[in-house]
């Protein structure tokens, strides 16, 4: 199926993609980062799949399908010659052990169904020894042991389980789904409709709290359930995604495992979760963050663990075809060994704001941002891999100088409007002598642009980010030059690439090309919003939001040559500037 074809369920530790179909195509237990137990997205049914869906030849696709409300209770439709039958698919909060809940449910008539369960542990590599046990199935491979709970006779056949069953008007038939350690004995079962109740309770709950009162609010709330699901609510550590591999390029080398936290994306989360309310939310964040970046200074990493682990070793596996052959399966991330100078800026802008929003002082923070900076002092004007995680050679990348910048900015702020101690005045000067070198050697005086490193032609998109972060106002000449050049040069079919792919730019080191990445053309609706081209704005964020699949779920690209959302999905790094635009066009 297409990428857009999957909708998310999550208990804020795991979460699975459920297709069109009634297929549980992608799940890792027990948490985001584990190996997954079903893995047909990846390769094909015998890596691991799930199916619920009616009977007969072919799997068709589910006639309409929604979330419950605020919810991420998925509910899925088919409407066939004896009837309407919905599934209705969610992760409960976990309380032991992680739960998959598939309620079949007839909505009118009589309809015939089935049900197909190929349980892969370990990416799809082994086939696990299964067994009945007071009639459900239990599954056991290695460190994992799994639970079926059917309310029907499953029978197996080539390394899987089947049942058929008919459900009519009114009846509801539930599956429970359990993973524990297979050494622990079997977890205590849960009500699985007492469960439906709770589920659904919690996220409206939860959804009520957003204080974001807007036009498009039902899509920034969609985004920040989408967040709440991507927290793994031990840590309150947030994943980038939940899936490994997803490509860039339809059948190229650009797939990368995202289930892992960036400092990156930290600026950006804590302040979409504080302007919409979410203040407990932004807090755990910044206890995660200040947690993994604890230690000496010149080991700050770009990503972490979700409980801060900082040797993610990547490794390609090659029993996976991947997705639509899109090869090498990855897992674990190498760009966690990159030297990526913005994320000062970005851990010392995201403290500041933390302080700006009135979070309970943490001493502690001050003291790690005053070693930061120390370490920056000595170090910003290296030449580094940059925000995009090049595999290209290392430049002086310009967003890279621009986030040291921030981070010198910042603390000065935080001396000057909270009290903190620190030389401001030897901070003053370098801060200056960063915005003096990056617009001496990184403006392009005859085109009226920045450009993506010092010296060079390219242009980068996140070179938007210039007002948006404070370093420029938008109503300088040299910012509107560089939106007007990017949008010349950077812009295909109306969105926004990130910088130029092409045989003779060796900026990334990687074969093949990409699909236009939406946080850029996020990023530049914001910057025309700033420099009052609020019509454009508004257009451009209405044609984003319509790359939406139709449960309001974004990836992290949208690829104009297919008409087609491509790379890890859904995307925290989509659906973050979601919200900061519709707030910036409230």
């Amino acid at each position: 199926m297409r990428i857009e074809d999957y909708a998310l369920i999550g208990d804020m530790q795991s979460a699975a993609l459920v297709g069109r179909d009634g297929s549980i195509d992608w799940l890792c237990l027990p948490r985001f980062d584990s190996p997954s137990c079903f893995g047909a997205l990846l390769g094909d049914a015998d890596h691991g799949q799930w199916w619920i869906g009616p009977a007969g030849a072919g799997r068709p696709a589910a006639a309409r399908r929604r979330y419950r409300g605020d919810t991420l209770v998925l509910e899925s439709e088919w409407d066939l010659p004896g009837g309407t039958v919905r599934v209705i698919d969610f992760m409960p909060p976990r309380q032991a052990n992680p739960d998959v809940v598939r309620i079949v449910e007839g909505v009118s008539g009589a309809v015939e169904m089935s049900t197909e369960l190929r349980v892969r542990f370990d990416y799809g590599r082994v086939v696990p020894w299964v067994r009945r046990h007071d009639g459900h199935l239990h599954a056991i491979g290695g460190p994992d042991s799994v639970w079926l709970r059917s309310p029907v006779p499953l029978h197996s056949r080539g390394y899987a389980h089947h049942g058929s069953f008919r459900v009519s008007a009114g009846e509801r038939l539930a599956f429970v789904f359990t993973w524990h350690p297979s050494h622990e004995p079997r977890p205590t079962e849960i009500d699985p409709f007492e469960q439906l109740t709770e589920t659904e309770a919690l996220w409206t709950d939860w959804a009520d709290r957003c204080t974001h009162t807007g036009p498009w609010r039902d899509a920034v709330v969609r985004s920040l359930i989408t967040l709440k699901a991507l927290t793994y609510s031990p840590t309150g550590g947030i994943v980038a995604a939940p899936t490994t591999s997803l490509p860039e390029d339809l059948g190229g080398v650009r797939n990368w495992d995202y289930r892992y936290c960036w400092l990156r994306d930290a600026t950006m989360i804590l302040d979409a979760l504080i302007g919409s309310g979410y203040l407990q939310e932004a807090a755990d964040w910044r206890a995660w963050l200040l947690r993994a970046i604890a230690g000496r200074a010149e080991d700050l990493q770009i990503m972490y663990g979700v409980a801060g682990e900082r040797r993610l070793p990547e490794t390609e596996l090659d029993w996976l075809p991947g997705y639509e052959d899109s090869r090498p399966v990855r897992i674990g991330n190498g760009a966690v060994n990159q030297l990526q100078l913005d994320v000062y800026g970005e851990v010392s802008n995201s403290l500041y704001l933390a302080r700006a929003s009135g979070l309970s002082p943490d001493n502690r923070a001050w003291t790690i941002q005053r070693k930061l900076i120390d370490y920056l002092e000595a170090h910003w004007d290296e030449p580094d891999e940059g925000l995009w995680e090049v595999r290209g050679p290392r430049r002086h990348f310009t967003h890279s100088k621009v986030m040291c910048w921030v981070a010198l900015d910042r603390v000065i702020r935080a001396v000057e409007e909270f009290g903190r101690i620190g030389p401001v005045e030897r901070w003053k000067a370098l801060r200056d002598r960063i915005h003096a070198e990056i617009c001496a050697k990184a403006f392009d005086r005859t085109r009226n642009t920045f450009t993506q490193s010092y010296g060079s032609h390219e242009l980068d998109a996140a070179l938007l980010l210039i007002p948006i972060v404070g370093f420029l106002p938008a109503t300088d000449p040299r910012v509107i030059g560089t939106i007007e050049a990017i949008e010349r040069e950077l812009m295909v079919d109306g969105f926004v690439l990130r910088y130029p792919v092409a045989k003779d730019n060796d900026v990334d080191g990687l074969p093949g090309g990409e699909g236009a990445f939406l946080a850029c053309s996020f990023w530049l609706a914001e910057a025309r919003a700033m420099v009052g081209r609020r019509d454009e704005a508004v257009e451009l964020f209405e044609r984003l939001l319509s790359l939406r699949n139709d449960v309001g779920l974004l990836a992290e690209e949208y690829d104009p040559r297919y008409g087609r959302l491509v790379g890890n999905f859904p995307q925290a790094f989509s659906h973050v500037p979601l919200i900061h635009v519709a707030r910036a066009l409230g």
